[in-house]
């Protein structure tokens, strides 16, 4: 069955070329515009468009939204928690330890490979379009357009107050203000390292903070992100003297308290691509961060100073 959207040209905007209207009126990218032109997936009063022909009040505009696409990945069976799913979108909860998409390090095993094997499974000719990415040790809601409106709108959405990624992360120490905002530079220093640190040279990266929980060997902090750096939040909160537990990166290993980074994404909300209504989305904190305070709830403050 087709999938398609379809739009009511209104009084006031007639009067322009099509083109205009899909990308101003609409805001549809370029390059969906000219791709769905060429598929010949728009039609306005049920007849092929023609991108210089104008719109008039009451003109029916349709675009076919899926189309056959192929991905070069193997789809692999695996179990995979689905938060949210629709015509449109899918929004799952990742475990910790796996990548998000194949890489020459790990070209099986991946939360694409799965997807792929779950769309077939389905029917459904989609492809793996990744609108938000998490580390491979971070857990947490993760955002997969399954069109490619679904996908462009979401890109284009990302920067709007409406949608928000918001996680929570275990430091060691107390942070001194209970809430606040990081503002500094993320820079990449060289074109072969995965590390990030702060300098005047990187691009602007700015994080809030609030912290939920204080115990004897660190908090809990809830952060949302303004930016989308890569390794944000592990390098602001690490350039504050507060690592992760568990950040090998940023930190240091601690394979008795936590065998990964404690960072979890467990919150999202987002315009829905076609008719913009706000879906809000959250997940439960994972065992091993629910272990790990446990584990530091009544920290020996005497044996944390010995280790250093």
């Amino acid at each position: 069955m087709d999938n398609i959207i379809k739009y009511i040209v209104k009084k006031g905007q007639e009067e322009v070329k099509l083109k205009e209207y899909l990308k101003f009126t609409l805001q549809l990218s370029s390059r969906f515009i000219r791709n769905s032109i060429n598929d010949r997936r728009i039609k306005v009063n049920g007849k092929n468009a023609r991108l210089n022909n104008k719109v008039a009040v009451g003109d029916v505009i349709e675009i076919k939204i899926n189309k056959e696409e192929e991905q070069n990945i193997p789809p692999e069976k695996m179990d995979l928690h689905i938060v949210y799913e629709d015509e449109d979108v899918i929004v799952l909860n990742k475990a910790p330890g796996m990548v998000v998409h194949p890489t020459r390090s790990y070209p099986t095993g991946t939360l694409s490979n799965g997807l792929l094997y779950y769309f077939k499974e389905k029917g459904e000719n989609c492809i793996v379009r990744l609108v938000s990415r998490l580390d491979m040790d971070t857990s947490g809601l993760i955002l997969i357009a399954k069109n490619q409106f679904a996908h462009m709108a979401l890109a284009r959405d990302m920067k709007e107050e409406t949608f928000q990624k918001e996680y929570l992360a275990i430091v060691h120490g107390n942070l001194k203000q209970k809430s606040g905002t990081i503002d500094k530079p993320i820079y990449r220093t060289d074109d072969d390292s995965i590390q990030r640190v702060i300098d005047v040279r990187g691009q602007e990266s700015i994080t809030h903070y609030t912290v939920l929980e204080s115990y004897a060997g660190g908090d809990l902090v809830k952060l949302k992100l303004e930016t989308g750096r890569t390794h944000q939040i592990r390098v602001h909160l690490s350039s504050l003297g507060h690592p992760l537990y568990g950040d090998i990166l940023y930190g240091k290993e601690e394979k008795d308290y936590i065998v990964r980074q404690a960072l979890h994404a467990f919150k999202l909300s987002f315009p829905h691509p076609r008719d913009g209504h706000i879906v809000q989305l959250e997940c439960g904190m994972p065992e091993d961060m629910k272990e790990l305070i446990s584990k530091i709830e009544n920290f020996n403050t005497e044996e944390v100073i010995s280790e250093k």
